[in-house]
């Protein structure tokens, strides 16, 4: 099977090295290059791009599902179920609130999996997808 490939993001953050910390310290990501004004982190093999930026308000409203308020926009990985219970070890480890704590969805059903929310230091909001069959993300 070919291996998907990386998906880049770029976005900014009010504080470089705090927000480089967070990627790679609590969530497990590795720094990659840098300037001044920026930093790439590898966060599961994605290619995030951290711009210093100022004034931010990353949340800009909210969408319910299953009767939570889930902060828009966001962005997030897929995971497979094990490496999602890692990560959400890992979020207790270092004493990350959870924006939406750790729960499962579609138990049963083909897309059953765990989900969370976090805010990185700028507010910038995370969704970690933990699926327990990977390749039924798109099934309903």
């Amino acid at each position: 099977m070919e291996k998907q490939p990386a998906f880049h993001l770029a976005f900014l953050v009010n504080d470089l090295e705090d927000a480089a910390d967070f990627y790679c310290r609590v969530l497990g990501g590795r720094r990659g290059r840098d300037a001044p004004n920026w930093v790439d982190v590898d966060l599961h093999g994605h290619q995030l791009s951290l711009h210093k930026g100022e004034n931010l308000t990353p949340i800009q409203g909210y969408s319910e599902v299953d009767g939570h308020p889930v902060p828009m926009p966001h962005f997030g990985v897929v995971l497979s179920f094990a490496r999602w219970e890692a990560l959400v070890e890992r979020i207790y480890q270092h004493q990350w609130p959870f924006l939406l704590k750790p729960r499962e969805r579609f138990a049963g059903q083909p897309a059953e999996q765990g989900t969370f929310f976090v805010q990185d230091p700028s507010g910038n909001t995370l969704e970690f997808k933990g699926l327990r069959e990977l390749h039924r993300i798109f099934e309903v």
